[in-house]
């Protein structure tokens, strides 16, 4: 199942796991569509693919929440 990263990785936005907007690689570095765009929809980590994330939403997210873990080096704990 994924994690539902709940940041870009690389400028910090929110991205909600029931919002389309984020794009992940096949590791779940997840990135906002901006910093996909930048970044010519290529993972700075691995290399791989970045492709939209699906979404979860209603009962399924109420019964599997999204990570709370931000990925963001600028992230406050």
């Amino acid at each position: 199942m994924l994690e539902m990263r709940p940041d870009c990785e690389r400028c910090g936005r929110d991205l909600p796991a029931d919002i389309h907007g984020a794009f992940i690689c096949s590791f779940e570095c997840t990135f906002c569509a901006n910093c996909a765009d930048k970044l010519d929809e290529r993972c700075p980590n691995c290399g791989g693919d970045l492709l939209d994330r699906p979404l979860r939403e209603g009962a399924a997210l109420a019964k599997f929440p999204a990570s709370t873990e931000r990925r963001h080096p600028g992230a406050r704990a």
